[in-house]
């Protein structure tokens, strides 16, 4: 049976009793595991087209919830909030933004999704890139896009959000951050950057399917709708056809037609996490992460996700063999702590790798 009711201002345990199996589950940083109102909304939703009655006004609903939970956890008004299936395609359209010949300026190591885009953009884009500790110092007159990872998927280093972003004003070059490996443990200022990008299936517990871009008043005129479809019109429904369709005035223009079903189960996890005290979730998951880490006599560095070298796949086979769910990644093991973990997870993780 699911647990009550969540109530308005859920606690770090309401949230945790939200989840059945999290117990040894380590792996948030590569699909988060859904909540009890996900998994119920999604089954019902599959019974009712089962049985005939599929509802087309619980999805929209569902879009809708979707949209604004996001703009909650990123601290944006609903209107500056597009909604996609996967961070490349909504990096694709910022990189469709970027004038001819200018310079994109990445992270070294970062996740492809957030530089490929650039990468294969062609029109003369050129792209540079420099390690995460000195991409504020790289910006240069001639950088139109600085494009990072707030959190680094393969480290889980994070990155000097305030610095970078001070950098790009100074010689008057747009920010795109990739919040996937942030938004659900780390509080993000969505308001901060020219361009937010996250999918929702890891940290906010959303089935895969679910993107969104926050996109500022300023740059929203400079990127085109390359992907505009029926949902890109004012009215949706009155778009579906012909090419007389009248864009939406805000950032849904950028939208997508949307995956119903993911969105069904999207917008309970991100109704969730968007209850929770961002400040307590930070606490608390930093908290775990880094008594692992004294367990494995490595540095506090504040973040969820936990990372060190095994080349060889030894430490990840054994808290695998430990029934631990973990990944491994750019020759590195690594675990992630969220808000279904606990101190007892730190524990297990500690004795499978004999600390």
């Amino acid at each position: 049976m699911a647990p009550a009711t969540l109530s308005p201002a859920p606690t770090i345990a309401d949230a945790r009793a939200e989840f059945a199996g999290g117990r040894g589950y380590l792996a948030a940083c590569t699909t988060g595991l859904p909540p009890w109102a996900s998994r119920d909304a999604l089954r019902a939703d599959l019974d009712a087209a089962y049985s005939g009655q599929p509802d087309l006004a619980r999805y929209e609903l569902a879009v809708t919830e979707t949209r604004r939970h996001a703009a909650t956890l990123l601290g944006v008004g609903a209107d500056r909030i597009a909604l996609g299936s996967q961070t490349s395609v909504l990096a694709a359209l910022i990189a469709a933004a970027v004038p001819d010949g200018a310079e994109v300026l990445c992270v070294e190591g970062d996740f492809s999704s957030i530089v490929m885009p650039f990468v294969h953009a062609g029109r003369g884009i050129r792209v540079r890139s420099v390690p995460l500790a000195r991409l504020a110092d790289e910006v240069r007159g001639d950088t139109a896009l600085v494009a990072f990872s707030l959190v680094q998927s393969a480290t889980g280093e994070i990155a000097d959000a305030a610095a970078i972003t001070a950098a790009a004003r100074r010689h008057g070059a747009r920010t795109l951050c990739d919040a996937t490996q942030a938004l659900g443990w780390l509080p993000v200022d969505g308001g901060a950057f020219d361009a937010v990008i996250c999918h929702t299936y890891k940290w906010l517990c959303a089935p895969r399917g679910v993107a969104v871009l926050a996109v500022s008043a300023g740059f929203q005129p400079h990127i085109p709708a390359r992907q505009a479809g029926w949902c890109a019109g004012e009215d949706p429904w009155t778009s579906c056809y012909g090419s007389q369709v009248a864009l939406a005035a805000d950032a849904s223009r950028f939208d997508v037609s949307p995956a119903w079903q993911a969105f069904i189960g999207a917008a309970p996890a991100l109704a969730l996490f968007a209850g929770v005290d961002p400040a307590a979730l930070h606490a608390h998951t930093r908290t775990l992460a880094d008594a692992f880490r004294a367990r494995l006599e490595l540095p506090a560095t504040g973040s969820a996700i936990v990372t060190w070298a095994d080349p060889t796949g030894c430490d990840l086979a054994r808290l695998n063999a430990a029934g631990i769910t973990a990944s491994g990644r750019a020759g590195r093991a690594r675990v992630a702590f969220h808000v279904f973990n606990d101190a007892d997870d730190v524990e297990l993780a500690a004795r499978a790798l004999g600390r």
